[in-house]
């Protein structure tokens, strides 16, 4: 069986945008998963998507208060189809990135995190895969906004980044 899961972050809801794009909410609605990296930055938000969402995994992130902090943890772990899966809102600077999540996570199988606003898509030296879906509401130095779909099997992982 395949999972399909909707991977976000850094939605800054209401600071970047007034609302979610309508794209993502109906991405919500046809994900088996959802995959939040954190900096929600309201509670509005979570409550939207745990509302909508099949089943929900998320993080807080460095833009996230005590209110956000008091219902998610800072990293999530879950394992879908066999694919042991952690989701963390930073993981520092890009350069060697690959090397410090193999040590920070062993074990893990895809790594989701947010926090750039940079899509990314690696494989570490051990195999893990690193995903980053980027922002759906603030682009930075990116040409679009932008959320990501991870399929997962146990025998493959596919990801395919959805420009918005």
């Amino acid at each position: 069986m395949t999972t399909r899961m909707l991977l976000l972050a850094d939605t800054h809801v209401p600071k970047r945008a007034r609302r979610l794009p309508d794209a993502v909410l109906q991405a919500v609605d046809e994900a088996d998963v959802v995959v939040h990296a954190g900096d929600w930055v309201d509670e509005a938000t979570l409550d939207l998507l745990a509302a909508r969402s099949r089943v929900l995994h998320g993080v807080y992130g460095n833009n996230d208060g005590p209110e956000l902090r008091a219902r998610l943890p800072e990293v999530a772990r879950f394992t879908a189809e066999g694919v042991e899966i952690s989701v963390v809102h930073e993981t520092g600077e890009s350069r060697k990135r690959e090397e410090r999540m193999d040590q920070a996570y062993p074990g893990i199988d895809l790594l989701v995190f947010g926090h750039s606003h940079i899509p990314w898509d690696t494989v570490s030296p051990s195999g893990m895969r690193l995903l980053n879906p980027g922002s759906p509401t603030d682009r930075r130095r990116q040409p679009a906004c932008t959320m990501m779909w991870a399929e997962v099997d146990g025998r493959r992982m596919d990801a395919t980044l959805v420009p918005l």
